[in-house]
């Protein structure tokens, strides 16, 4: 994780080509969690497979997990019992704002809770 105090943040991204845009997201997103002094942990689904695995310590100690993808995610399972929010690449790369907020709602809403954005 990113060594910043506040809240604990894991994600993945991943995108139907898996080259541009995962790694797009993937630098849109530290830079989003850094302004909001965020620590985060970020999985890429790619061209090159699964980098920066996020480990079962990441998942548990994330406060929300946020799932940036086009495609189904490999290990989806791994997030059953996690707070997350589920977005498209393109919809965050279009306004990633709208994830920030959404985000930021999920921190107090109680765990399992799953939130789909179109």
């Amino acid at each position: 994780m990113t060594a910043i105090a506040g809240h604990r943040i894991a994600a993945v991204t991943a995108c139907v080509s898996g080259v541009a845009h995962t790694y797009m997201a993937a630098e849109r997103l530290e830079k989003l969690c850094g302004q909001e002094k965020w620590a985060v942990r970020i999985e890429t689904q790619g061209a090159l497979g699964i980098e920066c695995e996020l480990t079962g310590e990441d998942i548990r100690h994330a406060e929300v997990v946020l799932l940036i993808t086009d495609i189904e995610l490999a290990g989806m399972e791994r997030f059953d019992q996690c707070r997350y929010v589920k977005c498209g690449i393109n919809a965050f790369l279009r306004d990633p704002q709208k994830v920030m907020s959404a985000a930021r709602k999920m921190l107090s809403a109680p765990q399992h809770t799953q939130l789909i954005l179109d």
